[in-house]
């Protein structure tokens, strides 16, 4: 599972407090950490089919890439619809890229 510090938003995003969410303009501050989350269970998915790591040590590093991988996404996406495309064209990536070596 990811870490709690990983799924917070990043700094100038809005922060919920009771009811009341204070807005700053960040698209990260309306994506839910579960919706991070998930995307993070998609990508490890993905890359235990196609980089099998044996043992525990192997999965907490597989486990790792998929959450640096989902990170870097989240901070260098402008919106939620960019920050999902850039996901989904990272794991087609992966898949193609394995499926036809060079």
């Amino acid at each position: 599972m990811m870490q709690q510090q990983r799924l917070r938003p990043t700094e100038g995003a809005s922060v919920a407090v009771g009811d009341t969410t204070m807005e700053s303009g960040d698209w990260r501050a309306q994506l839910q950490a579960d919706i991070r989350e998930r995307i993070v269970n998609k990508l490890l998915d993905t890359v235990k089919k196609h980089y099998p790591f044996p043992g525990h040590e192997g999965q907490q590093e597989l486990t790792k890439i998929a959450e640096r991988i989902e990170e870097e996404i989240y901070s260098v996406a402008t919106t939620q619809s960019d920050y999902l495309r850039k996901i989904s064209l990272k794991m087609l990536i992966m898949v193609n890229t394995l499926h036809n070596p060079m």
